[in-house]
């Protein structure tokens, strides 16, 4: 039995995901570093196994009744834990982004903010004073009543709803109106209400073309369809709805992400009339301090934030409590390399890692001692210029008496460590196991990690030959955001890195980078959003693998006798999929006071099929099993299949070879969706020029992952394409044809191209923060710039 005041934590047992029993000992107080390549189960040990079971323990605290209320995870798979104090986790996992949300949200500046102001702030002469509330957007006392606080409403026009007006309308005149039937249903009524449809639109009186587009009256009218041979149409009754009104009940309604996205091409979006985008009603607008609204405060980058209310001539004793307070706020968020947000910039434009680094800063300031950080991948989106403030900052956070637990690929991170937890040695079923739990230093002795090569091997990469250009793409002038008439080149047949500090500039830049460029060819874009959000997408379904292995099992002799197609072998359609369970495998079982907990389902036992199909089998296995393969096990197994073989071909050639084919999408990392997007793009059988646009490729890849990966996207460019990436790693840089430097700094002190060229050009670069550490990078130090 070990002491209350025992100063480790002791895991016994673990056994999450790929986990083998594994016990280890990682000492309190310390900066601990968990480390591994993608898939060894790092995170499983770090979040799944240590976060979960601290979580689950708290909420054992938690009245019952309460506990209902909150979201919980299960109890880990594990033996027991010792020594382990409360945890709070750090994850990068964004929440559903909403417009409504901000930096002064995330980070509570908001609340302090409009406390200053109901407080301290100068009021028109006789004016009431007014609550905070009525100074926030997102409340019914505050928001403006015309754009209920968003500060943009969403306009239409004739242009946009008509964009070509020689048509008529039966030829489509109106590009705004849905296709197929809906789209000759209205245009039916409209010929029933006694409008030409067949005339150029463009000849049309101006108060028909208005009443057509604009009106908000709905007629109802019998319609009596053409009548076509061989078919009956029977009259009806047909509504009218206006080009106006169903763009805008599809932008406000559908579910559909593709309808709202055409629907979203024929709205202009300009700032609300009313309160001109500040979002706020005109009493509170009339408020000020320090000479400014409280929209212009939080429209400045907190830096400049920080001066404006340092400069305040206000000396009441309530307006330097509260400037104070925010002062101290202030200071966290630009000491972790981010002032350059203001306090209104919207959640969803943040990447994950800013996201992460604000909440850190919120951290900071709550003052919690004793307690277990674990963060995911804090350095994720670091320039190697910011990440020695994050070094600072979990350094200050261990200071104050916490433990800090990091799951990280940086090397600066890893070298920076007290302790060092490394996973492997390999991915998914070849990893698992605990290579190494000490200091940094000892894992130079141990043979079999994959971490240990990078950290110590400082040997200069192989000089790469610089690609010859085939032509030039020239994007810009870029003006948006920080970008204000930024023009940049692109070599085509080439590798491009586009480098910079965190807010430089660089994803608007490349956002400006479409198919209808000249040069462009065919542009695909490959980026780490989710490949499906339940578990019924998964590897095999996204890359279409699983629609050949269906075919395979239904053209076996047993299938043709019983009659089963291919889609008896769905578990998303009934017919072959075990009902019990509707072909989850799993059921939720509602335990009242506890958290549900999700079980095998008892028919099937997690096989997702019922017993009939799964009498089905291939080569001795039936698809339960075949969908339980790991990639790897079933390149072997559909070796002489070639569609198969190419799917599964490509995804090893990105390093997914751990992955299993029925492993649910909501399992999958970022980094991991995002090479699965690449590898589906791989087995496509090309054509002519293709343009690859990847934003920070290498994010939550390690080293070992890095080196695959960035060989699979040198070949593309080798087999014609051009390939663009976004990237902080340095050792790609190093790596790339051209460099394109934005910055010098981010926000409003960015924006510019500092430096263009080949690797050895930037690296000597004057007033670029990125060429020393592309310098070193080029020099030997490549193992040592990971970021």
């Amino acid at each position: 039995m070990h002491s209350p005041h025992d100063p480790f934590v002791r895991v016994r047992g673990a056994g999450e995901h790929n986990l083998r029993g594994v016990d280890v000992d990682i000492p309190r107080d310390v900066l601990a570093v968990f480390t591994g390549v993608s898939g060894s189960g790092k995170s499983s040990l770090a979040f799944g196994t240590i976060y979960a079971e601290a979580q689950r323990r708290y909420f054992e605290s938690v009245a019952p009744y309460a506990r209902r209320l909150i979201h919980q995870v299960g109890a880990p798979k594990v033996g027991e834990i010792t020594g382990l104090p409360p945890a709070v986790s750090l994850q990068q996992r964004r929440s559903a982004p909403t417009s409504r949300s901000s930096v002064g949200t995330v980070t509570t500046l908001s609340n302090s903010l409009r406390m200053l102001f109901s407080r301290a702030g100068r009021y028109p002469e006789g004016a009431e004073r007014l609550d905070s509330d009525a100074f926030s957007p997102n409340t019914a006392a505050g928001a403006c009543p015309e754009c209920h606080g968003l500060g943009r409403v969403h306009r239409t026009t004739e242009e946009l709803l008509v964009p070509d007006a020689s048509l008529s309308i039966r030829d489509g005149a109106i590009a705004a109106w849905p296709g197929a039937w809906q789209g000759k249903n209205l245009r039916d009524v409209l010929d029933a209400l006694g409008y030409d449809v067949d005339r150029p639109w463009h000849e049309l009186p101006q108060a028909e073309r208005d009443w057509i587009l604009f009106t908000d009256e709905q007629p109802v009218v019998t319609v009596h369809p053409v009548r076509e041979a061989g078919r009956i149409h029977r009259p009806y009754q047909g509504t009218y709805m206006s080009a106006r009104r169903y763009v805008m009940k599809t932008f406000s309604d559908s579910k559909s992400q593709t309808l709202r996205a055409k629907a979203e091409r024929f709205l202009a979006s300009a700032p609300c009339p009313a309160c001109g985008g500040s979002r706020l009603r005109p009493e509170a607008m009339a408020v000020t301090f320090a000479g400014r609204t409280i929209a212009e405060l939080a429209a400045l980058p907190l830096s400049e934030l920080a001066d404006a209310l340092t400069g305040a001539a206000d000396t009441s004793e309530t307006a330097h409590v509260l400037t104070e307070d925010l002062l101290a706020r202030i200071a966290t968020v630009t000491e972790l390399g981010l002032g350059y947000l203001s306090p209104d910039r919207a959640t969803p434009t943040l990447s994950a890692g800013e996201l992460q680094r604000l909440r850190l800063a919120t951290q900071l300031r709550s003052g919690l001692f004793g307690v277990v950080y674990v963060l995911d991948e804090p350095s994720a989106g670091l320039h190697p210029a910011d990440t020695e403030a994050l070094l600072t900052v979990l350094d200050r956070l261990k200071a104050a008496g916490n433990s800090v637990f990091v799951v990280e690929h940086h090397l600066d991170v890893v070298r920076h460590a007290d302790w060092l937890v490394d996973v492997g040695p390999h991915a998914g079923e070849h990893g698992g196991r605990v290579l190494h739990s000490g200091p940094v230093a000892e894992l130079e002795g141990v043979e079999e990690s994959a971490t240990g090569r990078f950290l110590f091997d400082r040997a200069a990469p192989p000089v790469r030959e610089v690609r010859a250009p085939q032509g030039w793409l020239k994007v810009g002038p870029v003006t948006r955001h920080n970008l204000r008439g930024v023009t940049a080149e692109i070599p085509l047949g080439a590798f491009t890195a586009v480098t910079g500090v965190s807010g430089s500039g660089k994803s608007t830049l490349v956002g400006e980078i479409t198919e209808d460029l000249p040069g462009v060819g065919r542009l695909v874009c490959v980026d780490q959003k989710p490949i499906g959000r339940t578990p019924r997408s998964n590897l095999a379904t996204y890359t279409g693998l699983f629609d050949v292995v269906r075919k395979v099992f239904a053209g076996t002799d047993t299938a043709k006798e019983r009659g089963y197609g291919v889609g008896r072998f769905s578990f998303n359609v009934a017919g072959g999929r075990c009902e019990t369970c509707q072909g989850e495998g799993f059921v939720s079982v509602e335990l009242l006071f506890l958290p549900s907990t999700y079980a095998p389902c008892p028919d099937c036992a997690g096989a997702r099929y019922n017993p009939e199909t799964l009498e089905v089998t291939y080569r001795g296995r039936n698809i339960a099993e075949v969908l339980d393969l790991t990639v790897e096990a079933a390149a072997d197994f559909f070796a002489d299949t070639p569609a198969v073989v190419r799917s599964l071909r490509t995804l090893l050639d990105v390093g997914l070879g751990y992955l299993r084919l029925g492993q649910p999408a909501t399992e999958l990392s970022g980094g991991e969706a995002q090479r699965i997007k690449l590898a589906s793009e791989l087995q496509r059988v090309r054509r002519g020029h293709t343009l690859y646009l990847l934003d920070e490729p290498t994010t939550g890849l390690h080293p070992a992952d890095v080196e695959v990966l960035v060989h699979r996207l040198h070949e593309l460019v080798d087999g014609g394409n051009s390939v663009v990436v976004v990237e902080h790693d340095m050792a790609v840089v190093a790596g790339a044809d051209r460099v394109i430097d934005l910055g010098p700094e981010g926000g409003d002190r960015g924006g510019l191209v500092v430096a263009a060229g080949p690797p050895a050009e930037v690296a000597r670069a004057e007033g670029s923060r990125t060429a020393p550490y592309l310098a070193r990078a080029l020099a030997g130090g490549a193992r040592a710039e990971r970021g």
